[in-house]
């Protein structure tokens, strides 16, 4: 794990908000000259803290979609099978997340798809692809309440 510092932990809160934020702005908002806010940003992503910069599309902006949320259980649970699926998962661009997980299912999936029958599509497919995929449940997204929240980087320092 890599020391923070309070300059450090201001950095990732406020890249985390705004992370099109200009280098000289973020200086200048942690009080800290150009040159040594440089370094402390470049250190942060070379020991991978900060993982990547993105943007936050408002799909429904752009065309038609469901978000799906799918609990997965493999048939078995050898370390072949876990391996087989996590690295399956890259394969479906509709699958935008995949955790695994505890407590009696194997996997939490985030599915993005045009509508429900495009969804199923992709259900049929992974049970087709052998990726040891046994049951699974799915909960569809009604309405979005919270999304995009900040990580709560200072009180997990505490």
């Amino acid at each position: 794990m890599i020391k923070l510092d309070a300059r450090d932990i201001e950095i990732l809160r406020l890249l985390s908000q705004e992370g099109r934020i200009s280098k000289s702005d973020l200086a200048a908002r942690i009080n800290l000259s150009p040159t040594p806010c440089w370094e402390r940003l470049k250190r942060l992503e070379k020991s991978g803290v900060i993982q990547s910069y993105h943007a936050d599309i408002a799909l429904h902006k752009v065309a038609p979609c469901v978000t799906i949320f799918v609990a997965v259980e493999l048939e078995n649970h050898r370390a072949a099978s876990f391996q087989l699926f996590e690295q399956s998962m890259k394969n479906y661009d509709e699958i935008i997340a995949c955790w695994a997980i505890g407590g009696g299912l194997d996997y939490f999936m985030q599915v993005v798809t045009k509508d429900i029958d495009a969804y199923q599509r992709l259900i049929d497919e992974l049970l087709d692809a052998k990726i040891g995929l046994a049951r699974y449940f799915t909960y569809f997204v009604t309405k979005p309440v919270k999304q995009g929240g900040v990580p709560p980087i200072a009180q997990l320092l505490e």
